[in-house]
């Protein structure tokens, strides 16, 4: 071997070693990790909750820690809950009962629920659940609030500072500039009070002075339309849930006077957010409660995120998929 071959090989085993020393250590990385929810619902009166929970239920992005019924008729509410866990495969999945409620909305889906027999020992109160979950994994835990925020102000009566253990509250609920009678084409006609915040004013005072971290879904971003066609798709897909949830959007029909078609899906958007937060994008705002059930964009430092806008289609593609694939 010459000397400059020699020479060469020398220098091109030191370049190597200089490159392998240089070249940083690949970190094998594990499965992503599951966001905790607790899911907080007045299933059985509107059939936006059901819908809602359908994808929750089967998402492997989701680890569903509870599933808690609010307002109104809890115990039945319970009920229902876990007949519609147990066709999804998720009677595992705890259910706990809220406080009742006066409560004038009509229960469209009693008849569904009351299939389910009354359970042989009483669900524990979502109250202590709830609190018990947040001391447990202490800023990890999201609560997905879809109902009058019943709950959620006995919380933060019974113990503020375990209340304030939550990661945040994803909530349905108020109107900012749009409400009820928009449609999302034209111009606005303005804001109204929404129905979850005007049920329970006092609750939803509190919860948003609570100074845990808001995420608001307010009806300029959740008058969601299932319409024929999807309707016309999954419920002859044939599966327990398709089946399951063709026999509560019926119910609802007749107790509405069948004057009700195409569902509005107010409650699937919180949860299609935790899933994908682009499907919502959020903008800061400080939200105040009035006294007659009015979500106010007030001065002052924000304490909601707040999404105007959603993505419809990717929502609803969403839900589509999320249904059909099972």
């Amino acid at each position: 071997m010459t000397r400059i071959a020699f020479l060469f090989r020398r220098l091109r085993a030191g370049a190597l070693g200089v490159l392998l020393l240089a070249t940083p250590a690949i970190a094998k990385e594990g499965p992503p990790l599951k966001e905790k929810v607790i899911i907080d619902t007045d299933i059985g009166d509107d059939i936006d909750d059901a819908f809602a929970l359908a994808p929750a239920l089967t998402d492997p992005r989701l680890e569903v820690l509870g599933v808690t019924a609010a307002w109104g008729d809890t115990g039945l509410r319970v009920r229902q809950l876990r007949r519609l866990l147990a066709i999804a495969g998720r009677a595992d999945i705890p259910v706990a009962q809220g406080p009742a409620t006066p409560n004038t909305t009509p229960y469209t889906q009693k008849r569904w629920a009351e299939v389910q027999p009354p359970p042989a020992q009483s669900a524990p109160p979502a109250v202590d659940f709830i609190l018990d979950q947040a001391r447990r994994y202490p800023g990890q835990v999201t609560l997905i609030s879809l109902a009058p925020p019943s709950t959620l102000g006995a919380l933060i009566d019974r113990d503020p500072a375990g209340f304030a253990k939550l990661k945040r509250v994803v909530m349905m609920g108020g109107s900012v500039y749009a409400g009820y009678d928009d449609t999302g084409y034209g111009p606005l006609k303005g804001p109204t009070p929404e129905y979850n915040i005007y049920s329970d004013i006092p609750s939803a005072k509190k919860l948003f002075t609570s100074g845990v971290p808001l995420v608001v879904m307010p009806l300029d971003s959740t008058r969601l339309k299932l319409d024929e066609v999807k309707r016309d798709i999954l419920f002859a897909a044939g599966t327990p849930m398709t089946d399951a949830l063709a026999l509560m959007y019926h119910q609802w029909r007749r107790l509405n006077g069948w004057g009700q078609i195409t569902p509005t899906l107010f409650d699937l958007v919180p949860v299609a957010y935790v899933l994908d937060p682009r499907l919502c994008p959020t903008t800061p705002l400080r939200l105040t409660v009035g006294e007659k059930g009015e979500t106010m964009v007030t001065p002052g430092p924000a304490n909601a995120q707040v999404c105007l806008k959603e993505d419809k289609e990717g929502i609803l593609d969403l839900l589509m998929n999320s249904l059909l694939a099972h």
